[in-house]
């Protein structure tokens, strides 16, 4: 096919790019080459494309239909991405990147080069042309504006042949593979690329998912996008490859995406702001029950498309506060002992599977218990250490639930404190460099016996002081706040 056929075809919907994590990376002078072995007639490889059927009942604009299948471009997107810059004079669909790196890119008719516009090696020489105008205008109209603009400009009629080369790199005929057919699932097309495209970055199936999404909807990323920064803007950092888990999970109860594969679009468009209001639910009973109000201390993320599960069995909401208890118990323990830390979509198979057949919170503790043995922490579990051991966020979870309180003001703490200088850090108990000077190692300086919370403020203020120096000075200032934070004061 045709080079500017394809672009053409990306500009109907037939073809299309994908949305892909990695976006655009190539650098100038990869374009640069690109062009020039185009120039010369070398050989650039060809495509590999997904022919995918489509939800024909999803309108793009207003009078334009979605094709009955798109054939989204996976090994090629870069070279197409260029082109389609260069001759287009804009950056296509979807695109993520530095739109630099392919625009202003000029040819000297004198040596037969590329180069991305200099002003002061090009401006008002006749021998630069702008790449893009002459793709967009012809060869003929190219030359014909340009006279009309300066006589001297007559010179181009001496380059006519290096200008319809340029020209003629729009019908560069493109070899196409096609990976099409009912057995051409998600997976399949994601082993195919990666083997293809051994050396690159790796694909996902949530990246092959998302794109086939956006290529129907071309709105789906920026609405998945928008949900990502509400979430984010009240403390809670999540990842596109998470979110889309959550939708699998809330539209086809499994946690696989090749099921998502199947769903109509029009479906996935309305569950978008239920699925939503659903995860804000249940950070909502998290945080208000267990007191892990934001992203660095929710630990086992993993459980919460889980917990969707639950829901959307039992139609949206649990019946009771003593269910709500039995999946809170349930995934405190799914952090304290790692429970999506292996493989994450067979484990969530497991659970989603149980919650399929009915047996609710009571069949997830169950499963644990039957995995794990006896749900049971024990003095050898807190040898951990630093705040990325599975006990760090158990450690704020009893200090919220527990109403533990700042040293010095008496202040209940939590992440959202408002004051200045009153965001929550960790605090050692015994300062680090007093530890590190007596010869401790780091495991047992930044042991979680060493940790409490406090204000920004009370730990500056505490800086480096010995503890039978500045405890006994709180506990009389501020009577129970030391033993809130379970320190013992004998």
């Amino acid at each position: 096919m045709h080079i500017q056929t394809v672009l053409s075809q990306i500009d109907l919907g037939s073809y299309a790019l994908p949305v892909f994590q990695r976006g655009y990376v190539w650098s100038r002078e990869q374009v640069r080459n690109l062009m020039t072995s185009l120039y010369k007639e070398y050989p650039i490889g060809g495509l590999l494309v997904w022919v995918t059927q489509t939800d024909t009942s999803i309108i793009r604009g207003e009078h334009e239909q979605v094709p009955s299948t798109i054939n989204l471009i996976l090994d090629g997107q870069q070279r197409i991405t260029t082109l389609y810059g260069i001759m287009k004079g804009k950056e296509p669909p979807f695109f993520e990147g530095d739109k630099r790196s392919f625009t202003g890119l000029y040819f000297d008719l004198d040596e037969e080069v590329f180069e991305f516009y200099r002003s002061n090696k090009m401006k008002d020489k006749l021998n630069w042309i702008n790449v893009t105008e002459l793709m967009q205008m012809g060869v003929g109209n190219f030359i014909t504006s340009k006279i009309s603009e300066n006589p001297d400009n007559s010179i181009l009629m001496q380059h006519l042949n290096k200008l319809t080369r340029i020209d003629n790199i729009k019908n560069i005929d493109l070899p196409i593979q096609q990976v099409s057919g009912p057995n051409m699932t998600v997976d399949v097309v994601v082993e195919i690329f990666n083997n293809v495209n051994s050396g690159g970055t790796k694909l996902s199936s949530g990246d092959l998912i998302l794109a086939k999404i956006c290529a129907e909807w071309p709105g789906a990323r920026g609405e998945l996008q928008n949900i990502l920064r509400r979430f984010s803007s009240v403390g809670y950092s999540f990842n596109m490859d998470w979110l889309l888990r959550c939708l699998t999970v809330y539209l086809t109860g499994q946690p696989y995406y090749t099921p998502l594969e199947n769903v109509p679009v029009v479906e996935i468009q309305s569950a978008l702001p239920l699925m939503a209001g659903m995860i804000g639910e249940i950070l909502d009973v998290i945080a208000s029950r267990l007191g892990l109000d934001n992203h660095k201390m929710l630990g086992s993320r993993f459980s919460i498309p889980v917990i969707i599960g639950v829901l959307r069995k039992n139609g949206g909401r649990l019946s009771s506060q003593k269910e709500w208890d039995k999946l809170l118990y349930w995934y405190v323990h799914t952090f304290l002992w790692g429970r999506y830390a292996g493989s994450t979509e067979s484990t969530m198979s497991q659970d989603l599977n149980i919650i399929a057949e009915g047996e609710g919170a009571d069949g997830l503790i169950r499963q644990f218990r039957q995995n794990r043995g006896v749900l049971r922490l024990n003095p050898d579990d807190f040898r951990g250490w630093g705040s990325g051991t599975r006990l760090y966020p158990l450690l704020y979870m009893l200090t919220r639930v527990h109403h533990a309180r700042d040293f010095a003001t008496g202040i209940e703490l939590r992440n959202q404190l408002l004051g200045h200088n009153s965001t929550l850090e960790i605090h050692h108990i015994f300062p680090k460099n007093l530890l590190y000077a007596a010869d401790y190692k780091k495991s047992q300086v930044n042991a979680l016996a060493n940790y409490a919370f406090l204000t920004k403020k009370t730990n500056l203020a505490i800086s480096n002081k010995q503890p039978k120096d500045y405890l006994p000075q709180y506990i009389q200032a501020t009577p129970g706040a030391i033993e809130s934070n379970w320190i013992p004061t004998n």
